[in-house]
């Protein structure tokens, strides 16, 4: 199963997927905010959302898994 990961430090502003999604190579899966900057986090492939390990509001470390997909 492909994982998104977190590609900067930073806290979780926005959620943009649930399980069961369908999304493409590409598609913002969770927006990030480092130093007052909103920075999307992609798919790198195509799948279906099976799990989502992040909340709004968390903080997160570059390299946690975010996302998996299916």
């Amino acid at each position: 199963m492909p994982d998104v990961e977190a590609h900067i430090t930073g806290t979780v502003w926005k959620i943009e997927c649930k399980v069961g999604d369908a999304v493409e190579e590409g598609d913002t899966v969770v927006i990030l905010e480092s130093m007052k900057m909103e920075m999307p986090v992609e798919a790198e492939d195509g799948g279906t959302v099976a799990a989502i390990r992040c909340e709004e509001g968390q903080a997160v470390q570059e390299g946690d898994v975010l996302v998996v997909l299916d």
